[in-house]
């Protein structure tokens, strides 16, 4: 049975957020303050209320000495506190200055992260104070984050319902619609399943897809109207993945050059991602944005290649910073990086031909 061991009642709005640390309690809230107590008799220590944000402070975490305490707020930031006396180390600014809605330390404090409104994720080099990597989301607010016990990947939920799973190096294993409404709260235990088998189920689940399943892919890819065609001819996840440009004319008897070139395109982008899930892909082929295999990347005035969609969507979001180094970018043109478009294609044909012969 529960029992009320202590009331606590100084913030002046709503708290949104509770850490514990071996000996201290921290709390957040909507009146720009963190307040951080003993967990001996629950006083509050000589130097809280931390001050510092100018907006709500969203979520707190310690490190896991805790010796560090992190902050982050609707102004854009992420601070770090020392908890030995309260002193401000470093406000961490978001790309953009979106709102940051959650912050979570790597288990060996050597890396934190931050997500925020805009669905960017950044993990912050804890030594060097700096951005290590940046990422996006593809859909919502990031509002939740855990790392596996190693640190070797972490998961973060946003406001529309997708989970995402990241390495440590910012490279997206694995994403899932898992909830209908927005995820607010997620973590992993002590015994996680490995990436390799996010990554094999992954590549497994198309295989196994149910008529049904194809289906709701059709209607997915804007191709609703091949979904009764696709149910009579009784085609599943292993006889879609087999369709061929013949099949389509001769079998299904798709009249339209342009229907059947668009159906195999999303095919086709379908076999890219099993690829890029179930084989770890060149780092260099991967947008630094999405953390995904680059179909059309282009180079940037920071001199890094980006996919070409992710990087003028950060443009159009009146970003003039770079994704990588958070300087500003001196020009906004984007040259086309053919050379590495190819080295992607032969990557991607010969990762087709082991798939077809293992």
């Amino acid at each position: 049975m529960a029992t009320l061991v202590h009331t606590l009642a100084d913030h002046s709005d709503d708290v949104n957020y509770c850490a514990f640390s071996s000996s201290c309690l921290a709390t957040c809230s909507l009146d720009k303050t963190i307040r951080v107590y003993s967990l001996d008799n629950f006083t509050e220590l000589p130097y809280s209320p931390l001050r510092g944000h100018t907006y709500a402070v969203h979520c707190c975490c310690f490190s896991p000495s805790g010796h560090l305490l992190a902050s982050c707020s609707t102004d854009g930031t992420t601070k770090v506190w020392d908890t030995s006396d309260g002193r401000m180390l470093v406000a961490l600014e978001q790309p953009g200055g979106s709102p940051v809605r959650v912050c979570r330390f790597s288990p060996q404090a050597t890396c934190l992260v931050s997500g925020a409104a805009d669905g960017s994720v950044v993990l912050w080099n804890m030594q060097s104070l700096r951005l290590y990597r940046s990422g996006n989301v593809k859909d919502g607010s990031l509002v939740a984050c855990a790392f596996s016990p190693n640190g070797n990947f972490f998961v973060t939920g946003s406001s529309c319902g997708d989970l995402t799973i990241w390495d440590d190096k910012m490279r997206c294993l694995y994403n899932e619609k898992a909830h209908d409404l927005g995820v607010t709260c997620c973590d992993i235990s002590s015994q996680p399943i490995s990436a390799n088998t996010v990554e094999n189920e992954s590549k497994v689940a198309v295989e196994a897809w149910s008529e049904d399943d194809v289906s709701a892919w059709l209607c997915a890819q804007d191709l609703a109207d091949f979904v009764g065609l696709f149910k009579r001819n009784n085609i599943d996840g292993k006889e879609l993945l087999r369709l061929t440009k013949e099949s389509l004319a001769n079998e299904l008897k798709i009249e339209s050059l342009g229907l059947r070139s668009k159906v195999l395109q999303k095919i086709e982008e379908l076999k890219m991602k099993m690829i890029s899930a179930s084989v770890t892909a060149p780092d260099e082929f991967l947008c630094p944005i999405t953390r995904e295999l680059m179909k059309d990347p282009v180079i940037a005035a920071d001199g890094y290649s980006y996919e070409k969609d992710a990087i003028e969507k950060w443009i159009s979001n009146k970003r003039r910073s770079s994704p990588m180094t958070n300087l500003p970018l001196p020009t906004l043109v984007l040259t086309p990086n053919r050379t590495l478009k190819m080295a992607i294609g032969r990557w991607l044909e010969t990762q087709q031909k082991h798939s077809h012969t293992a």
